[in-house]
């Protein structure tokens, strides 16, 4: 039996996936933790074959950053990402992170235990892209364009924002230039609030 971690800070979300797991006969729940920021001392004692982990946790501590600290120890380890949020950043900041799977838990249990299964041969899974609905223009961005977007939303400046990303503020200002276009945006403010209010970004995760 494959020993399985949960990290999520919703306790009945933690009963249910334990209850069917552990009822699929493959899995043994060896734990469960609100909060990604104790991740490591876990998956240090417990040694986890597969850790089911929630982006948003206790304390405001991210699943996404608990996943690459995880998977920089634990090469081998299994990595699925979870989210109850639409947030479209979530699924490609997980692959980055190197989890082998993300999976939004609106899906059902079965859909969990079918992905876990998968995980644990070598499968991976990620939801396809979703397309941002504008009340304007139209919403091809780029990938860079998206990490652009999630700073703005965390209030970051150009300045800041060229730092993190390690590329000129002019070239953030381009960046910047070509989303208002697209999408239709005046100002860079604007769109912020658009994705931040509709869910799309979350600027605390």
């Amino acid at each position: 039996m494959y020993k399985v971690l949960i990290v999520d800070d919703h306790e009945s979300m933690c009963d249910s996936l334990s209850y069917a797991l552990e009822g699929s006969c493959d899995f043994c729940v060896v734990g469960k933790l609100p909060t990604a920021a104790h991740a490591q001392i876990y998956c240090q004692r417990l040694r986890p074959d597969l850790v089911l982990m929630d982006v948003c946790t206790e304390g405001g501590a991210s699943g996404l950053e608990a996943t690459k600290a995880l998977r920089k120890e634990y090469p081998d380890m299994k990595i699925i990402v979870m989210s109850g949020f639409d947030e479209i950043t979530y699924a490609p900041r997980a692959k980055e992170s190197g989890a082998n799977a993300f999976v939004f838990k609106s899906k059902s249990l079965d859909f969990f235990i079918q992905a876990a299964r998968g995980v644990m041969q070598g499968e991976t899974y990620w939801p396809t892209a979703k397309t941002i609905p504008m009340p304007m223009g139209e919403a091809p961005l780029t990938e860079r364009e998206m990490e652009v977007l999630r700073l703005m939303c965390k209030h970051l400046t150009s300045k800041e924002i060229a730092e993190e990303l390690f590329i000129s503020e002019n070239t953030v200002k381009y960046h910047k230039a070509n989303m208002l276009a697209k999408t239709g945006f005046s100002k860079a403010v604007e769109l912020a609030f658009y994705m931040i209010s509709n869910g799309w970004i979350n600027p605390l995760y």
